[in-house]
């Protein structure tokens, strides 16, 4: 899967406009980074990745791009 379907993936489960996510971006730093954004890329990447991630996987994350990488 392509980088771009992968950010418009991410941008949907955290309801963030079309575009907005780059791969520099710090979770922490985001507005929309918070429980329930966490608990829709836990959906995410099983229902699109068949990946299964808990709170311990999340929280070793840091930018887009480790979610983008994790993704693969």
């Amino acid at each position: 899967m392509e980088k771009e379907k992968k950010l418009e993936l991410l941008e949907e489960a955290l309801e963030m406009d079309a575009g907005t996510l780059k791969e520099d971006m710090v979770l922490e730093e985001m507005e929309e980074w918070n429980s329930l954004s966490m608990l829709s890329l836990i959906v995410l990447m099983d229902e699109e990745f068949g990946k299964t991630i808990d709170s311990t996987d999340i929280r070793k994350l840091v930018t887009v791009k480790d979610i983008l990488d994790m993704m693969c």
